[in-house]
């Protein structure tokens, strides 16, 4: 939450946590007073990078003496908070009876004590005052274009339709950039094809699409569109950790808008299967169950991302075969990173299977730096880390990248565990993984594979 606060509200480390000590001394103090001034109340605010005001208003200016305390000031009023819900209360129940459509948002603003009503047309809001009949005196229009708008998540596994037509499963949430998207299969649409989500509200472009030969894609969602590190599980989220490659036999399950959650195994990697338009190479065999509209979507085992559904025989009443193909292909292709929830999961037993094994000592607040205390030079492409702690510590691990002079951090997993995984998808240049014993001491084992 500190690096948050720095982040979005412009504050030093310092004054973040200043913030955060105000905001909680200050809360319990502001409910006391509240309590004392009962209808007299008239709402309370904060103020100040690191929150160290506390206003509290009120409609009685003999109540003032109240109002006491260590940073607290009192402020005057001519409405009460009951009066100004009550105003508020009153447009509510008349957006039930009369279009409200140009006159978007209405809420209760302590700070100027009144109800704002914003609206780019004045006279319709001066209408729908009239018709709530509410205390005029308590309301303040406001011009405004504000346009608001519903929020909606990207998860894994769930339903999104091409065009007019026909509907396939989000693979699994990325970025790139600043760009939020998913990946999916590259037979659902081809690039430039337009996108709707489960709701049919308008959500993307197919940036990339390969099929045959390959059967990935990646699309491209508009500012409605959030992406998070999940897949969906009948209605629960699944996190996502990460995308180390599940070994032959491994549990594997899959997520799709047409069967929901289904699993299996890992048969065979390196699959080639013929369709009717083509051949797929390097694709995955699994003994999971698929139906049409399933396809793109999730394939995950245990917290760790595997690919994207591709096709297959048989059906889920019966029983079948289905293809994926593997997501840190598709990321590579695209350079784009998953949406990961920064590590966690299962003990990675011993991190095996990466390109470097490396090992070190540390105790409790202390770093390292891998390779050795030095760095190593990569490609474009994914980094895939595996950190295995000792038990009943919390060790993090951060991958940096070195930028002119300065390290930065690109990546990280920071779960409150020993065992933490992370998979980034990055441009060339020189980078490094750092080490940390957040609390307890002991060896570790770290897996780096790197592009």
């Amino acid at each position: 939450m500190i690096q948050a606060l720095q982040r979005d509200l412009g504050l030093t480390a310092e004054q973040a946590e200043s913030r955060l000590l105000n905001e909680s001394r200050l809360t319990n103090v502001e409910a006391r007073i509240r309590k004392q001034l009962g209808s007299r109340y008239a709402g309370s605010w904060l103020s100040g990078p690191t929150s160290s005001t506390l206003t509290v208003a009120t409609s009685d200016s003999a109540s003032t003496s109240s109002v006491s305390g260590a940073g607290v000031q009192a402020k005057v009023v001519k409405h009460s908070l009951a009066s100004l819900d009550a105003a508020k209360e009153a447009l509510d129940r008349a957006s039930r009876k009369v279009s409200t459509k140009s006159t978007p948002v209405w809420y209760v603003d302590v700070r100027s004590n009144a109800v704002v009503v914003r609206t780019p047309q004045v006279a319709d809001a001066e209408g729908f005052i009239a018709a709530s009949g509410a205390d005029r005196s308590a309301i303040r229009v406001e011009v405004s274009d504000e346009a608001p708008r519903p929020l909606y998540d990207l998860r894994g596994g769930e339903a999104y339709y091409i065009g007019s037509g026909s509907r396939c499963s989000i693979g699994f949430p990325v970025t790139r950039g600043t760009q939020g998207g998913f990946v999916s299969a590259g037979h659902c649409g081809s690039t430039g094809a337009s996108t709707s989500g489960f709701n049919r509200v308008a959500q993307g472009t197919f940036q990339g699409s390969s099929f045959p030969g390959n059967d990935y894609s990646w699309i491209a969602t508009n500012s409605n569109w959030t992406p998070q590190p999940w897949v969906v599980q009948n209605g629960a989220n699944i996190q996502v950790a990460g995308s180390t490659v599940a070994v032959e036999g491994a549990s594997i399950c899959r997520s799709g808008s047409t069967t929901g959650w289904r699993c299996g195994s890992v048969q065979q990697r390196n699959s080639s299967v013929t369709y009717q338009e083509g051949t797929v190479y390097e694709v995955t065999r699994t003994n999971v169950c698929a139906e049409p509209g399933d396809s793109g979507g999730s394939f995950i085992s245990g917290s760790q991302a595997q690919g994207v559904t591709s096709g297959g025989s048989g059906n889920c009443s019966s029983g079948g075969t289905t293809y994926f193909q593997p997501v840190n292909e598709i990321l590579s292709t695209y350079g784009l990173t998953l949406k990961t929830t920064g590590g966690g999961g299962p003990d990675p037993t011993g991190c095996t299977g990466y390109q470097q094994t490396l090992s070190g000592t540390l105790t409790s607040n202390q770093s390292q730096y891998q390779p050795s205390g030095g760095s190593y030079t990569a490609n474009a492409g994914v980094h895939r880390l595996c950190l295995d702690g000792p038990s009943g510590t919390d060790y993090d691990i951060y991958l940096q990248k070195l930028n002119g002079s300065t390290w930065t951090d690109v990546a990280s997993g920071t779960t409150p565990n020993p065992d933490e995984t992370v998979t980034y998808t990055g441009t060339a240049g020189t980078y490094r993984v750092r080490v940390h014993a957040y609390s307890g001491g002991g060896a570790y084992t770290l897996g780096l594979t790197k592009p």
